[in-house]
């Protein structure tokens, strides 16, 4: 334990900084950029499948990341417009955002009719 005196002379005791999970997003909620490249990506060691990710370039800060094409189905290409979110893929290293359907140029609907968690993969609600 730090006595008094050492505190006031020294200035001992620092709080600490807050762990940053999605440094690209530069403590903003989404992000605008552009695809440079889109592939197949294979996940950690328990799981497999072929996984469809995107290299994007931060308009903001100009910078490079890795993010997820979620859902089934997509229709980004070469030079796309997207708009990026947090939120890490635990099966894919580095892969710590997400690719928001139904904004900007990504803006094909799943292939099939979701009724659970379809705001996050843009369909519209049913009407009975």
């Amino acid at each position: 334990m730090v006595t008094w005196n050492q505190h006031t002379r020294k200035k001992l005791r620092t709080t600490k900084l807050r762990h940053i999970w999605s440094p690209r997003m530069e403590q903003g909620p989404q992000r605008k950029g552009a695809c440079t490249k889109i592939y197949i990506t294979t996940p950690k060691k328990p799981n497999s499948a072929k996984r469809k990710v995107a290299k994007v370039k931060i308009w903001a800060s100009k910078k490079w990341t890795i993010a997820y094409i979620p859902g089934c189905g997509h229709n980004l290409r070469q030079f796309s417009k997207v708009l990026l979110r947090g939120g890490r893929v635990p099966d894919l290293i580095g892969v710590k955002y997400h690719i928001m359907r139904m904004k900007e140029d990504f803006t094909i609907e799943e292939q099939f009719g979701r009724n659970q968690r379809r705001s996050k993969f843009g369909i519209k609600r049913r009407t009975k």
